[in-house]
């Protein structure tokens, strides 16, 4: 059972978000806790501890994004996902530097929602696919073409076997997953995800995912 908390400061969308977690989590999603602003998720992340807690951005006082950041530092063990209808660069490029794993749209298809609350509670990162899309072009056509250039040019760097993980990983999979995929141990899986977080020198989960969009092995 995956325990979420789900924070919106609209009450209508916080009983749509359920309903859709509640139908496509097939039983095996539950919302734990709801809370109407940042400074009430937090302390309910705190009091519940959900594997995921899910937030929008807009909410007052405290917002989505500080209230990531605060999940992030005092209850290690909850992924956080931004769910939203905001995707500009700033509110993504923050999201993620503040240790969130997952950016979801609220216009996105409500099994992606299902898909990208399953794979934070794993430990995979998700990022919507308009949002990686979005924060691609949003470099600009020169900038985002010398990006791509160089993703391919770090890819290069993996073997064929690392790519085919981190392509997986782009999309979303989480190691359980990936593993089943490619018909591997899920100790072999790790041991590849490090190494390729070594490899790419990167920090974390996402940065590997936005790797593997910019250097197109995500459709």
């Amino acid at each position: 059972m995956i325990r979420v908390l789900l924070a919106d400061d609209e009450a209508m969308v916080r009983a749509g978000v359920k309903a859709i977690l509640d139908a496509g989590g097939g039983g095996g999603i539950e919302v734990v806790a709801e809370a109407a602003d940042g400074c009430e998720a937090v302390a309910l992340t705190q009091a519940h501890r959900p594997d995921v807690a899910l937030l929008d951005i807009r909410m007052p006082r405290l917002d989505g994004l500080a209230a990531a950041e605060e999940i992030v530092r005092t209850a290690p063990g909850t992924a956080v996902a931004i769910l939203t209808t905001f995707s500009e660069d700033t509110c993504v490029a923050r999201a993620l530097g503040g240790g969130a794993t997952g950016f979801l749209l609220k216009s996105g298809d409500p099994h992606e929602l299902v898909a990208g609350v399953r794979a934070v509670a794993d430990g995979a990162a998700f990022l919507s696919p308009k949002v990686a899309r979005h924060v691609i072009d949003g470099f600009g056509a020169g900038r985002r073409l010398s990006r791509e250039a160089a993703a391919r040019d770090r890819v290069a760097l993996l073997t064929p076997r690392e790519r085919e993980v981190l392509g997986l990983l782009g999309a979303g999979l989480s190691n359980p997953e990936i593993a089943a995929r490619l018909h591997l141990v899920e100790g072999t899986v790790k041991a590849y995800v490090s190494a390729i977080l070594d490899r790419l020198e990167v920090r974390n989960r996402v940065q590997a995912a936005i790797v593997a969009y910019e250097a197109g092995l995500v459709e």
